[in-house]
This record gives C-alpha cells, structure tokens and sequence, in this order.
C-alpha cells in the first residue's frame, strides 16, 4: 500500500471531519457536503488561476509578480487574453487567498462570495467556455438559513469555513498521489449518504478501481506484445458521476495523449456540475471535455462525438428506467440489435448496450457492474446470448468484496471489445486480490498488475483465471458467472482417514485403561473405614454417572 496515499487522505479526512463537526451547525449534512466542496473548488480554481498568471509572467522575466498583491484596475487589460486560455477570470480581489484574509471582518461576506461566485461564471458568459462554467456554483446557496438566522451567523459559519478550507494541507494539487477532490467527495458520500436516503449509484467509484478501469482501457490488443497505448483520440463515460474514472484515465495515459478531449453524461445536477468542476480542478481545458447533463438512457448527448477508444464506468446498479413501457426504445439504434430491453426494474444491461454501441472497433470498454447481470434469467439472459454470439465479451472479473464505499457487494467487472481475433471469454476470479485497509478492502499495486497482467496476457492459473471457448458458455446458458468456470481452491485441511482411525483406536484404549484404573481405586476405597465416606460417594457418583 503506497504509505503517502494514505497520509495524504488521512489527512484530508481529518480535516474534512473537522471541518463537518465543528461547523456543521443546523444544516443537514447532505446539503452541507455542497458547501465544503464549494469552497474546495473556490479555492482550487483561485490557486489554478494564481499558478497560470504567474508562471506566465516569471517566464517573461519579471522574477517577483504575484497575481494575488496586482490592483483590480491593472489585472482587468488581461482579461479577454486569460479568459481565452483558461476559460474563466477572476479579479485579485476576488481570489480566495485575498477573501479568506478578510473574510473574518467581513460584515458582508454573504454577499460578497455571491458577487465573487457571479462574476466566476459570468466571465465565461459569450465565450466557447460558457457552458462549462454555468450554474457551478448553483448549489452553494450562501444565503440560506440554514447558516444561520442572521447575517451575522450566516457569514460567522462561512469565515469558519473558508478558513478551516484555507489551513487544509495537501500541497500543490497537482504533485497530490490522491484525487484530493474526489476523494474528499467520496468521504463526504461516506459520511452523510446513509442517512440522506440517497442512492448508491451516486457513490464515488475508490481510485484504485478507477485506475485498474483506465489501465484496462489503454491495452493495445493489437500488438504482439499487448503494449499499453501511447495515446487514444476520446475517452467515455456514460454515467460521469464526479468525473474520476475519466479524470483517472488522464492521470495514466497523460490528459495530454486523450487527443480529442474526455466526454461524459451525468443524470444528477449536483454531481454534474461536480464533474465539471473536477475537471477544471486537473486543469482540463474547458475545451477538451464536455460533460453533459441528462438521462443517458432516455437522452443521450455525444451522438456526434461517438464512436470512442476508451470507454470506462461504473453505472449506478440496478436502478429503473423506462424499458418496454417506452415503445421507441426497442427500435433505439443502441438496444435493438440484441432484439430485447433489459428489465424496467434492472437498468444494468441497457448500459452495456449503450456502451457497446458507443465503442469504436478498435476500442475497448471497462465496466463495474452487478453481478446478477452475469446470471439472470429472462431478457438479460437473451442480451447476455447476443453479447457472445457476436464475441463483444472479452473478459469477466470477479472483484473482492467490500471494496466500494456503502456497500459491501463483490461487483465484478466487464470488458467488451468489437475486434477480437479469437472466440473466447477470460474469466478472472479477483476475490481474494485485496488488501485491508481501516474498514475496507483496497487493491494495493501489487494487486492490480496481477489482474492487469492477466488481461494483458490472456494468462491461465489454477484457481485464478481461466480461457473458455464460446462453445462453454453456450452449453452452460450463456451464464457468466465466473465461479462456473474458475473452479474455487478448496483450502479445508485434508484428513488423512487411516491416521484418524489409528488416532481413535489409541484414545479408545486410552479411555478402557482408565476406567478399569478409577474401578480399582473405588473398591479400594469402598473396603477402607468410614473416613473415606466422602471420597466413596463420590467415586461412586462418578462410576454411575452418564459420563463414565
């Protein structure tokens, strides 16, 4: 386990845990998660800005410039220059280094982080950037009641905030080993998500499982060696969440090598505008991605951006959607060819159609998903005959349990990919390919070399992974299962049956010598006086009792 990982989070959690309890007050803990994200992402895209201006003009030679300490007045001549580089502006005065410093003799911080937060987004306002930067800041609602019953409470708890958000220490973000956002999202999501009745599919994908996800995505099964890409023209996800698959595939192939930019499509507004705001948090330019929001089911957006390279996610489990009761949705380019929809109550196998349809064919798709989608019946057992008639499927793995954070479901993992050259299915049991860490399960590196080498290599080990023919999984009714086909070690100690019954036939004896030992004892004692009355009595309890 990578030992600065974990500081960096404890950390993080530490202060994020402070930060909860001590300035939490009246607001629920759900809604109260959007103000600490909010000031993350304040401070963030500030010191984002701060780093760019400067690095700019130390290398034009002026050695001591500090965007931070320029006047309003002389920063506003860069503007449209900075606006056109980095999508957005935003005036020294209104950097959070310099709000933070006043925000404690602030007597109008309210409403001076409104016009802070206004002028972020309206700077975008007319240019290519628009929509990236709209309505980010929807969900920090510095006016509510909840902070207080006064203007005085209300920026009270905000001063608190910012300046518990300001002493966080987690260095320059981008020399951070962790997603510091999202992990700070997914701790939050721990934190408040059972009691706020939310769904588990919002659920924050652990960064370990995003990068086997992307490592997965950027094996090049064309070449001899199955080399890792050096580049890919667009990455995917259907169900964006708050953009850390995607954001992960950046880190590992270099956001710089995803040539046309990193697309995605989220159905919740709060982890939408997320999405959007971790982006700008990795210093994506507003250019390069674009997240949509929308069911993806129903309205898909990127029609004219598929199809992808890369393509990674973890849809939200087993939720609803419309299904049959929609009668456009059989006829739908993406979930007619398997000549059935998946299940209104079941949603998981109409992503992996979409996805499949979506897929370059030269591409590949890594997908979380339930396992029950490997072994039901009904329809998805006739999506699932499609899938392998038509070689999409490449490899199924089964994760470790309790790995991801609300729930304890071992998911597993499917890969689809349209050029295959072989008519087989990898099986990979994963389960026991974890390491425990406070009150989960973690894949360490160790642990995801192993399973990305045997994807990699098409590897067979006993116990762990298995190439099965096509004509397997049909006569086992197209179940995927892995354990159908990954026969599992059978770790009970062997028992030697001859040695057994030598060792019984020795306490056998054992137990005869005793019996005729304590016999004689007792007549003994029975033909003595009266002083061992006591002794004999209880001799003779232990002769007529059941356990003699």
């Amino acid at each position: 386990m990578n030992n600065n990982k974990e500081r960096e989070r404890a950390e993080l959690h530490r202060t994020i845990w402070q930060i909860a309890n001590d300035l939490r007050g009246s607001v629920d803990g759900w809604d109260f998660k959007q103000y600490v994200l909010g000031m993350l992402f304040y401070r963030f895209i500030s010191e984002n800005l701060e780093n760019h201006i400067n690095k700019n003009q130390h290398e034009a030679g002026y050695k001591d410039f500090k965007y931070n300490e320029l006047s309003d007045k002389d920063a506003e001549s860069a503007r449209k220059q900075v606006v056109d580089e980095k999508g957005f502006f935003i005036l020294p005065s209104e950097l959070f280094s310099n709000v933070v410093k006043k925000s404690t003799t602030d007597e109008n911080l309210n409403m001076t982080l409104e016009k802070v937060f206004r002028d972020i987004e309206g700077s975008a306002i007319g240019t290519p950037s628009e929509d990236s930067f709209k309505g980010l800041f929807d969900d920090i609602d510095v006016n509510s009641n909840k902070l207080g019953r006064t203007v005085v409470e209300k920026n009270s708890r905000l001063s608190k905030l910012m300046v518990a958000i300001n002493d966080l220490q987690i260095g320059k973000y981008e020399d951070n080993t962790i997603d510091a956002f999202g992990d700070a999202y997914e701790y939050l999501m721990t934190m408040y998500a059972a009691n706020a009745g939310k769904s588990g599919g919002e659920f924050f994908t652990p960064q370990e499982v995003s990068e086997l996800l992307a490592k997965i995505a950027v094996v090049d099964f064309t070449t001899e060696y199955k080399r890792m890409k050096e580049s890919v023209n667009k990455v995917y996800d259907p169900a964006a969440g708050s953009g850390s698959l995607l954001l992960k595939f950046a880190k590992i192939l270099g956001k710089d090598k995803v040539k046309q930019g990193f697309y995605g499509q989220e159905i919740n507004l709060t982890t939408y505008n997320l999405a959007r705001i971790n982006m700008f948090l990795h210093d994506i330019p507003f250019d390069k991605f674009n997240i949509a929001y929308g069911d993806t089911l129903k309205n898909p957006y990127h029609w004219d951006d598929k199809p992808f390279d890369a393509i990674v996610s973890n849809p939200p489990y087993s939720i609803k959607w419309e299904g049959d009761s929609n009668p456009l949705l059989i006829n739908d380019e993406r979930f007619s060819p398997a000549g059935v929809l998946a299940p209104k109550s079941k949603a998981d196998l109409a992503f992996v159609m979409h996805i499949l349809s979506w897929l370059s064919t030269s591409g590949t798709a890594s997908i979380v998903e339930f396992p029950g989608i490997l072994y039901r019946g009904g329809a998805e057992q006739k999506i699932r005959k499609y899938l392998i008639d038509n070689n999409y499927v490449d490899t199924v793995i089964q994760l470790p349990a309790d790995l991801f954070f609300g729930s304890t479901i071992a998911t597993i993992i499917m890969v689809l990919r349209r050029n295959k050259k072989d008519n087989k299915v990898l099986f990979i049991d994963a389960s026991k390919e974890f390491v425990r860490f406070d009150t989960k399960n973690k894949l360490s590196d160790k642990n995801i070399d192993n399973i990305l080498d045997t994807v990699r290599f098409r590897k067979e080990e006993r116990y762990f992974s298995k190439y099965v023919d096509q004509k397997d999984i049909v006569d086992n009714n197209y179940n995927l299962s892995v354990n159908n086909y990954v026969k599992i070690e059978d770790t009970r100690e062997v028992i030697d049956i001859k040695e057994l019954n030598i060792n019984i036939d020795k306490v056998v004896k054992n137990v005869d010598y005793l019996r005729k030992e304590i016999d004689k004892i007792i007549d003994k004692l029975e033909g003595d006086g009266n002083d061992w009355l006591q002794s004999k009595v209880y001799f003779r309890w232990i002769r007529e009792s059941q356990y003699y």
